[in-house]
This record gives C-alpha cells, sequence and structure tokens, in this order.
C-alpha cells in the first residue's frame, strides 16, 4: 500500500476522532483488501500525526490479549496501539461523554517499565526482570467505527480503539504479586458488572509484554524505559452512559475509578 493512501485513511480515523462521530469501517469503502499488516502502516501514519501536533506516546496497549477475544477475531497474537497523554484522565476524575463517540471501559494491569526491552525471543520472566512497577488502570476504548463493528485490519488502523485512560495511584513493586492470580471488579454504581484476574491475559500479564516486545521487534522497535504500557483487560468492556460511576477495585493494587459527565 502506497504510504499516500496509508496517511489518507489515517487522516479519514482521525477525523472521526476529532468530530466524535462514527465513521464507516475502511475494509467496506476505502480499501475492502486491507491487511493487517496495512492496518499498521495507517496506524503508523496515525501516530506520526498526532507527535507533528505535539502529542506525547504514554506507551504502547496490548488489545485482544484473551483466548476467547482471539478466537473471536480469528488471530493467533494480539494486536497493539498507542496511549497518548491526551488520552489521560486523573484518578477519581471526568470522562466526558460529549468528547467520545460510544465508549466501553475495562479494567486493566499497567506495567511501568523500568529497561528498554528488545525481542525477539522475550519471556514474560524477562518482562517482570526489567519491570519497575505495576498499577491498576481503566481503559477507556472508542472505535471510531460505526456500532463497533470491524474486522482485525481495521481496528488495528483505528489504533486498537484507543480513547482514554484511567491510571491508579497505587504503585507496586511486580515482585509483590502472583500477577496472574490477581482479581479485579468493574463495578457501575455500586454495582459489579465484570469480573476477571491477571490469567486472562494470556495466562499472565507479562506474557502479553512480552509479545508486544516480540512483535515490536519484526519492525526494528523496542519497548522503551519509562513506557507505561496497558497489558489487556482482565474483564469484559462495558458500555458507558453519562452519571455513571465507575470503578475497578484489584487484589492488593487498589481502586481506580471516574464519573462520567454529559
Amino acid at each position: 500500500m502506497e504510504a499516500t493512501f496509508a496517511k489518507e485513511i489515517a487522516q479519514y480515523l482521525v477525523a472521526g476522532e476529532v468530530e466524535k462521530r462514527e465513521v464507516t469501517k475502511v475494509t467496506a469503502e476505502l480499501k475492502p483488501d486491507l491487511t493487517v499488516e496495512e492496518g499498521y502502516l495507517v496506524q503508523q501514519e496515525l501516530v506520526a500525526m498526532k507527535l507533528a501536533e505535539g502529542r506525547k506516546i504514554v506507551g504502547p496497549k496490548m488489545g485482544l490479549t484473551s483466548q476467547a477475544k482471539m478466537q473471536q477475531m480469528d488471530v493467533d497474537e494480539p494486536i497493539y496501539g498507542y496511549v497518548f497523554d491526551y488520552m489521560l484522565i486523573e484518578n477519581g476524575g471526568k470522562v466526558s461523554l460529549s468528547d467520545l463517540i460510544h465508549p466501553k471501559v475495562e479494567a486493566e494491569i499497567a506495567f511501568v517499565i523500568g529497561e528498554d526491552i528488545e525481542g525477539p525471543g522475550i519471556t514474560g520472566a524477562q518482562v517482570l526482570a526489567k519491570t519497575e512497577s505495576v498499577l491498576p488502570a481503566l481503559e477507556i476504548i472508542d472505535s471510531r467505527y460505526e456500532n463497533f463493528n470491524f474486522t482485525l485490519p481495521d481496528v488495528v488502523a483505528d489504533n486498537a480503539s484507543t480513547s482514554r485512560v484511567v491510571f491508579g495511584t497505587t504503585i507496586k513493586s511486580p515482585e509483590q504479586f502472583e500477577l496472574d492470580l490477581v482479581g479485579a471488579t468493574l463495578s457501575i454504581n455500586g454495582e459489579i458488572k465484570e469480573l476477571g484476574a491477571g490469567a486472562a491475559v494470556l495466562g499472565h500479564p507479562a506474557n502479553a509484554i512480552a509479545m508486544l516486545a516480540n512483535m515490536l521487534a519484526k519492525k526494528g522497535d523496542k519497548i522503551r524505559k519509562g513506557d507505561v504500557i496497558l497489558s489487556g483487560a482482565l474483564t469484559g468492556a462495558v458500555l458507558l452512559e453519562e452519571g455513571d460511576v465507575v470503578s475497578g477495585k484489584f487484589d492488593g493494587l487498589g481502586e481506580v475509578s471516574f464519573i462520567v459527565t454529559e
């Protein structure tokens, strides 16, 4: 795919985000035969556009990290996208519906990376050895596509539906936990809507970070010291509505929350 066409698709998707409106998936009209590799080329152009605007990358994020989701999308590895500084919401803060399209929330464990991690061949154990700390997070995903309807190449191109992130303030060393056994509940207005454990993320959240390092190595890139990386959802995603008080509680990692406003 020509770089100019990849850039055109990226501009199409960014326009949907900026204008807070749904767009038709890329594979419906713009490029029906879009491949996953081409989706990452579009994502690369999208990231370049945001960097050119002065945005800063907080870190990569992983998506489709549960076996069920991978089977649903007929893939054998997760996908990744990037979290930018403008997407951050403070713990206990407000998420405005008018800034988004049709947001959903899910609970995740984030990794703060202490040393560069460069694949291939990285393992979860190597990731843990180079992880400075872990913290709880709520990710708000918001596909730009109509009705969250997309193929795998579509969602890759759309920066893996990345939209907003709330990080908790409890920061712990990964050595203090069996992260695969950490349980989490996702509550809306005091009612538990979803629950899960670290094992839902490829058996152990560190395995997702290892897979990310190995995927990045294919394009000559790496995980960098200081990156804060979302490892993937422990819970299912819940659609947000105005007035929702959202809380994620994680065993040993505390609570992270936000309020949904108009």
